[in-house]
């Protein structure tokens, strides 16, 4: 008896859960919102992942761009201490060009002498009319007076050297000492160099050369330009630290 009345008692309570529970529209309600709820999850983790890998790009770029402007930094300092360098031996160089200049007065006045300053480089221009007879390398008595007040000039810059340069107009020569204005010009560079040396000047501090007719400074049509163009040059030699920076051509020659 008892046994049977507590089946009926589990079966009437089996059967008030059942129809108390909720409705199958409702469980699926649930479970169609438990997956909403999970593509929300997965459409925020994926958004997230973009934030994150945007930021990680940013990032880098940030890096890069930091990067891109410490080397101009690094090129701007450079090049400051390059001007500032340039600048320091330009300086030094109209000193030295107010130097010869006032040394140079008594020659520039009395028209034995030019200071000039072509292609980046410094020189005296001695006319040959001062310096020899025409046709001629050895020194005449009023070139070598000149060169007496040259030698002790040049002999003071002690950190220069000088090269010696000759030139002469485009009328032939054809002897059998100057077979052509090569000669001509070249042992007329040779004639003061030798001088100089005799004077003074250090050997190691000069060097001869010769242009013959191929570097005129006047038109040769007329007298007055043949004069011009024969002539002796000492050129004042720029020292290493002058040179531009060969560096960058360096790299190029070992790639």
């Amino acid at each position: 008896m008892f046994s049977r009345l507590s089946l009926i008692t589990i079966l009437f309570c089996f059967a008030f859960l059942v129809s108390c529970g909720p409705s199958k529209d409702e469980w699926n309600a649930k479970l169609k919102e438990i997956e909403d709820l999970k593509s929300q999850m997965a459409d925020m983790k994926a958004r997230y992942e973009e934030m994150m890998e945007k930021l990680r790009n940013e990032n880098d770029s940030m890096k890069s761009k930091l990067a891109e402007l410490s080397e101009a930094k690094t090129s701007l300092e450079d090049l400051v201490k390059q001007l500032n360098k340039q600048q320091e031996q330009a300086k030094k160089r109209l000193e030295m060009f107010k130097n010869m200049m006032a040394k140079f007065k008594s020659l520039i006045e009395a028209g034995k002498l030019k200071v000039k300053i072509r292609n980046g480089k410094m020189l005296l221009e001695l006319p040959s009319a001062v310096l020899f007879e025409s046709g001629k390398a050895d020194l005449s008595p009023e070139g070598k007076a000149t060169l007496d007040e040259v030698a002790p000039v040049l002999a003071s810059f002690k950190d220069r050297e000088f090269q010696v340069v000759g030139h002469t107009d485009n009328v032939p020569i054809k002897t059998s000492k100057f077979p052509s204005n090569w000669e001509l010009s070249t042992a007329r560079a040779v004639s003061v160099v030798k001088y100089l040396q005799d004077k003074g000047v250090p050997p190691t501090s000069l060097s001869a050369g010769g242009y013959s007719e191929f570097q005129p400074v006047a038109d040769n049509s007329d007298e007055a330009g043949k004069a011009a163009n024969r002539r002796i040059e000492i050129v004042v030699m720029p020292n290493l630290e002058e040179l531009p920076d060969l560096s960058d051509l360096e790299n190029l020659l070992k790639e």
